[in-house]
């Protein structure tokens, strides 16, 4: 919804022109996850999950669809993973916000888990991470972490060492906070060549405030 998402681009792109980019991030890790490979994929949506855009996404992708928890994102992270790892001996989870993550990073952070890795990363350029894969679920690393801070895989990392948990780390990847990111969002063409050119987007909640998806194998 314009004015709720990537509120930091709109100065350089209107509220409805950072709503759009959201929505093609969103599209593009769906379609992400959805290349990866022959697993189940669920895309988890907020705050609507029964809007046209998610319904039309996850026809169009062929994913599950769920309604994300109303609570912080750790939980939602902690949620989503949980879940998978009931029907799963491993999960992987990504956000929207890294157009970067390639469906041959996923497969890869799948090989790592099922080669014994307790979890998998894939660090950002800011502190955080775009992508986590995990075989077995644990609240310290979702609980107290200040999100969307430069110490947050710093912290994952403590985290990790005091529970004894062998992990691994991906390549670094880039995701899509600051204005700067714009210019590089023009290069993978994600955003038209003028911040002019803009589209209208959905109403009534049918772009999300924000998302998790979980890939499950």
């Amino acid at each position: 919804m314009p004015g709720r998402v990537k509120t930091r681009l709109a100065p350089h792109l209107g509220a409805e022109g950072a709503a759009q980019v959201h929505a093609k991030l969103v599209e593009r890790a769906v379609a992400t996850a959805a290349a990866a490979g022959n697993v189940a994929v669920e895309l988890h949506a907020a705050p609507n999950a029964r809007s046209r855009y998610f319904q039309g996404l996850a026809r169009r992708y062929r994913v599950r669809l769920r309604a994300q928890t109303k609570r912080g994102l750790g939980e939602r992270m902690r949620d989503a993973l949980a879940r998978a790892l009931r029907g799963a001996e491993a999960a992987v989870l990504i956000g929207a916000d890294c157009p970067v993550l390639r469906p041959a990073d996923l497969r890869r952070a799948v090989r790592l888990l099922q080669s014994g890795a307790d979890a998998v990363f894939a660090p950002t350029e800011d502190g955080g991470y775009a992508l986590i894969g995990l075989r077995r679920i644990s609240a310290r690393l979702f609980s107290g972490i200040e999100w969307g801070s430069a110490t947050v895989m710093a912290e994952t990392r403590k985290r990790l060492r005091s529970l004894g948990w062998r992990w691994r780390e991906l390549r670094t990847v880039w995701d899509v906070d600051r204005p700067e990111d714009v210019l590089r969002l023009r290069r993978l063409r994600l955003l038209p060549p003028s911040s002019a050119a803009r589209r209208p987007v959905p109403r009534g909640g049918d772009i999300p405030a924000r998302w998790d998806g979980s890939h499950r194998t």
